[in-house]
Parts: structure tokens; sequence; C-alpha cells
């Protein structure tokens, strides 16, 4: 069940980090940040700890360890590729084409945002193949 859960208390560590550390910087207006782009990257989070589970339960010379790195490194190509791409898209349109509601602009991250959903992955990896 461990394989199951873990993504999912990555994604709830990482959002709820998100959301703290955007209190600190941004008070009453961290609630609406709440979404794509910050530290940490979420989506790094749930993938690296799925990954890294298989990792330190199954072997990290497997085949399916090989293939779940395959799989973080296209989220992470993504989110600081294309999705940063977006959000820098938004930002010009935001100014040029004036919309109604302003498009959101923080979508992709940075390499630090990675790196800390990547460690939060890990940790939270090594920790569930301890528990599971």
């Amino acid at each position: 069940m461990i394989y199951a859960i873990l993504p999912m208390l990555a994604w709830l560590f990482s959002g709820c980090m998100k959301f703290a550390i955007n209190y600190i910087r941004f008070g009453k207006e961290a609630k609406s940040r709440i979404g794509n782009g910050g530290f940490p990257s979420t989506h790094t989070a749930v993938v690296s700890s799925a990954v890294m589970l298989i990792g330190f339960k199954e072997g990290f010379n497997t085949p399916i360890f090989s293939l779940g790195v395959a799989f973080l490194m296209i989220t992470i190509i993504d989110a600081t590729g294309i999705r940063r791409a977006l959000g820098e898209h938004a930002k010009h349109l935001n100014v040029v084409a004036k919309p109604a509601k302003l498009l959101r602009e923080s979508q992709g991250h940075n390499k630090s945002e990675v790196l800390g959903g990547l460690a939060l992955g890990t940790i939270l990896g090594y920790v569930g193949a301890m528990w599971g």
C-alpha cells in the first residue's frame, strides 16, 4: 500500500510546505498563490518520492527504477522548461493584452524549487521504505 500512499503524502507535505513558505513571504496573499510554481516543486516531490521508494525498496539497479528516473527527468524538464516558459508568456500577455482576468504567471520552477522537491521526495522515499 505504501507505493500508492506515499505520492499522495508527498503532494500533501509539499503543498503545506509551499503554503507555509508563501505565508511567511507574502502574508495573506499566500492563498492566491496556491497552485503551480513556487518552492518546493510539488510535481518533482510526488514523482521523486515514488521513484526513490522504488530505489530504496526494490534496488537502484532495477529496470523499474530506471523507468522511474526517466519519468522524473521528463517531469523536471517540463517544470523548468515548458511550464516556466508558459509563465513568462503570461507575464507578457498580462502587459500587452491587459486581459479582464490576469493570467497566472507562476507556472514553472527554477532549479532551487525543483531541488527542494527532489530533496523532499528523496527523504519521503527513504522514510517510506523504512516504514513500509
